[in-house]
C-alpha cells in the first residue's frame, strides 16, 4: 500500500465511523473545526503564514477572507439537513434519504491557502465525509498548520482526526494524481492543469473554470460608487481571486467621467509606453508569468520600471485597450491589481466585447454590470446579458470579488469555487456548496395511476398541424 493509499484507507475507516453520527453529532464537528480559523488569533497566524509562504496577496485581506468566506459558510450550513430524510413529498410518493460519497480529495490553490481548504473541509464533514487535502506545494505549511488547529478541534468533541488529512510532504503532481483516482470524489480548484487532471482521473469530480471577469458600466450607472466598489474589489487581496474584475467596459456616453471617478477611487492610467513595458514583464510569448502576480502596485511599478511618477502610490494600475485575443494579451487574466479598461459605443457593443474576450478566455465565469440601481433598466439590461453572455452570473451593482463567492449583501451561496457550466468545461454552473459532496437515496413508493392523453399534451401542436 502506498503512502497515499494509507492516508485514503484511514480516511474510510474514520468514516465509516462518522456516518453513523446524528444530525446533532455532525453539527457539533462542523461548528468546532469552523472554530479553527474562525478564531482570530489561529486566523492571524494563518494569514501571516499564507502570505510568507506565497508571496501572494495582503495579510489583512486573508484575514478577512478567511473569516468572511468561513462564516458565512457556517451560516449556509447552519440549517441545512444532511443526514436521514432531507425532503419527503407525499403526493409523488418520494422521500429522500442524505448519504455520503466517502473520501473527497480536495485540490487547493496557493491563492487561498487557508480559506479554500477550510471551505472544503466543512462542507465535507456537514455530509458526513472524510476529506484528504491536496495543497499547493507553496501552501503545504499554511495548510499543515490549519489541519493542526482542526485536529485540535476535533479531539475536542471526540471525533476521528482521520476525519481531515492530507498529503504528505513534499507535494508533488504524482501524489495529487493518485490521491484523484483512489478517492471517491473530488472537488478540484486551481490551475487549468489541475482541473483537467481531476476531469480525467477516473473518479467522479467537480472543477471550476478559468477566470477573466469583466464588468460593464453604462451610461445610467452610479460612476462613483462604481468606481469605489470596483476599486474595492480589484484591490483586495491584491487581485488574487478568479472573480476579481481584469478589464471594465465602459460605454462611451460616460467613459471620460468614469476614467475620472475611477482614478478618484486609486487608480492610475498607464500611457502606452508604460503599457508596453509592464507588458513586457507581465507577459512572455503572450504568455502571463507569475512574476507579478498578486503583487502590490508598488510592487509592479518597481519591477516593471514604470515611469509614472504616480504609479508606486497607485491601489490598481490601468491600461486602455481597444482589442482582444491573444494579439491584446491584457484582455487576458492577469490575477494582479492591473485593470483593462476599453471603451464601447454603447451597451450593445459592451455586451459583445465582452462576448468576444470571453470567447478568447472567460467562457462561463461571471460579468459585473455597474448601471441604474433599480428600475426597468437595470432589470431589463441584467437579463439582456443573461440569455445572452455565456456566464454563470451577472453580478449587478456589487464589487464583484465580494459577491460572485456569495456575500451577506446577495443569495449566493457562500464558496471559492465557482462552477462555469459547460462554457467553461465544467460539470456544474452555480457555486460549489455542500449539495455537491453528497448521495441522495430516494424512496420510492406506488401513487395512483396519472396517464396523459396524448390531446391534451399535444393540444398547441394539434391546433396549428391538424391530423388527419
Amino acid at each position: 500500500m502506498t503512502p497515499v493509499e494509507s492516508i485514503v484507507e484511514r480516511g474510510r475507516v474514520a468514516q465509516h465511523k462518522y456516518e453513523q453520527y446524528t444530525q446533532a453529532q455532525v453539527n457539533l464537528i462542523v461548528e468546532a473545526v469552523a472554530w479553527a480559523i474562525l478564531e482570530p488569533k489561529r486566523n492571524q497566524e494563518l494569514a501571516e503564514l499564507a502570505v510568507k509562504d506565497t508571496g501572494l496577496g495582503d495579510v489583512a485581506d486573508k484575514f478577512k477572507k478567511n473569516f468572511r468566506k468561513t462564516l458565512g459558510l457556517v451560516r449556509d450550513l447552519s440549517t441545512a439537513k444532511t443526514v436521514g430524510v432531507i425532503s419527503e413529498d407525499l403526493k409523488t410518493g418520494l422521500t429522500e434519504y442524505a448519504r455520503p460519497v466517502g473520501v473527497v480529495a480536495a485540490i487547493t490553490p496557493s491563492t487561498n491557502p487557508g480559506a479554500t481548504p477550510i471551505n472544503k473541509i466543512l462542507n465535507a464533514l456537514k455530509c458526513r465525509n472524510a476529506v484528504v487535502v491536496a495543497p499547493s506545494p507553496k501552501g503545504y505549511s499554511t495548510c499543515a498548520r490549519l489541519l493542526e488547529f482542526v485536529h485540535q478541534q476535533l479531539d475536542l468533541v471526540n471525533a476521528p482526526r482521520d476525519l481531515v488529512q492530507m498529503l504528505p510532504f513534499p507535494i508533488t503532481k504524482d501524489s495529487t494524481n493518485e490521491l484523484m483516482r483512489v478517492a471517491d470524489l473530488v472537488v478540484a480548484t486551481g490551475s487549468q492543469a489541475n482541473i483537467r487532471a481531476a476531469y480525467t482521473c477516473g473518479t467522479p469530480a467537480f472543477g471550476v473554470g478559468a477566470g477573466n471577469a469583466l464588468a460593464i458600466i453604462d451610461e445610467y450607472a452610479d460612476l462613483l460608487g462604481a468606481a469605489a466598489k470596483i476599486t474595492q474589489s480589484k484591490t483586495f487581496d491584491n487581485a488574487t481571486s478568479c472573480s476579481s474584475e481584469n478589464g471594465v467596459v465602459i460605454c462611451a456616453d460616460v467613459y471620460a467621467q468614469a476614467i475620472k471617478a475611477l482614478e478618484q477611487a486609486g487608480g492610475v492610467l498607464l500611457d502606452a509606453a508604460d503599457k508596453k513595458r509592464l507588458e513586457e514583464v507581465m507577459f512572455e510569448g503572450g504568455k502571463l508569468t507569475s512574476t507579478l502576480t498578486a503583487q502590490y502596485p508598488s510592487v509592479i511599478a518597481e519591477r516593471a520600471q514604470l515611469q509614472n511618477p504616480n504609479a508606486k502610490k497607485a491601489k490598481f494600475l490601468m491600461v486602455e485597450e481597444d482589442g482582444f485575443g491573444s494579439c491584446a494579451p491584457f484582455s487576458g487574466e492577469k490575477l494582479s491589481p492591473v485593470l483593462t479598461v476599453w471603451k464601447a459605443a454603447d451597451f450593445k457593443a459592451a455586451q459583445d466585447l465582452v462576448t468576444h474576450v470571453y470567447n478568447y478566455q472567460g467562457n462561463g465565469h461571471s460579468v459585473g454590470l455597474h448601471t441604474a440601481l433599480s428600475g426597468d433598466v437595470m432589470e431589463k439590461r441584467a437579463a439582456t446579458l443573461a440569455e445572452n453572455l455565456k456566464v454563470a452570473r451577472v453580478i449587478v451593482n456589487q464589487a464583484h470579488t465580494i459577491a460572485t463567492g456569495g456575500s451577506f449583501e446577495n443569495g449566493l451561496p457562500f464558496s471559492l469555487s465557482m462552477g462555469c457550466g459547460t462554457w467553461g468545461k465544467n460539470n456544474f454552473s452555480d457555486n460549489m456548496n455542500y449539495r455537491h459532496y453528497m448521495n441522495i437515496t430516494r424512496v420510492v413508493r406506488p401513487i395512483p395511476e396519472r396517464v396523459p392523453k396524448v390531446e391534451d399534451l399535444l393540444k398547441d401542436y394539434f391546433a396549428r398541424f391538424p391530423q388527419a
